[in-house]
């Protein structure tokens, strides 16, 4: 027959707690020591290898000034060593293909962001709250029949 409780705390005692444990996030490295990370973002993907070094970004076997001529692009690149308190600790290596330039700086964002949380699993807290983690998942709208583009309609004629 079923026992009769006295007390909650009783009860408390009884109940096993129901909270899993937090995911514990352990570092990932290669055979050279360096940390490996895709990224995306529209239809670029970049691959993206960092290891401790001078700070050097290499991207396609160019330094980072030459491919990404650009301020602005440069600069959401570097988004996440900025924000992580890293700027010069590592040497970074970037393989970036498909897309524009735009989506190709937020891919190498979005890979440097993963990369440096497999170098270095505390971070992950501050990379994902700026969000730097999270897929970017905007991609452009495909065309449709009938239609000019993809919304736009053709030019209308009463004749």
């Amino acid at each position: 027959m079923a026992e009769t409780l006295q007390s909650l705390s009783e009860l408390g005692e009884r109940i096993a707690p129901a909270t899993p444990d937090a995911p514990v996030h352990v570092q990932k490295l290669d055979a050279y020591g360096r940390a490996y990370a895709t990224g995306k973002r529209k239809d670029a993907i970049a691959r993206v290898w960092i290891k401790p070094g001078a700070g050097q970004i290499t991207i396609n076997d160019r330094p980072i000034d030459v491919y990404f001529a650009r301020p602005v692009l440069r600069m959401i690149l570097r988004q996440p060593l900025v924000v992580a308190n890293r700027v010069d600790q590592y040497d970074i290596n970037v393989t970036v293909l498909g897309g524009g330039l735009s989506g190709q700086a937020g891919a190498v964002r979005h890979g440097l962001s993963k990369a440096l949380t497999y170098f270095e699993p505390e971070l992950r807290s501050v990379l994902k709250k700026e969000g730097f983690l999270t897929r970017d998942s905007r991609v452009v709208e495909r065309k449709k029949y009938g239609r000019a583009k993809a919304r736009r309609s053709f030019q209308f004629s009463k004749r």
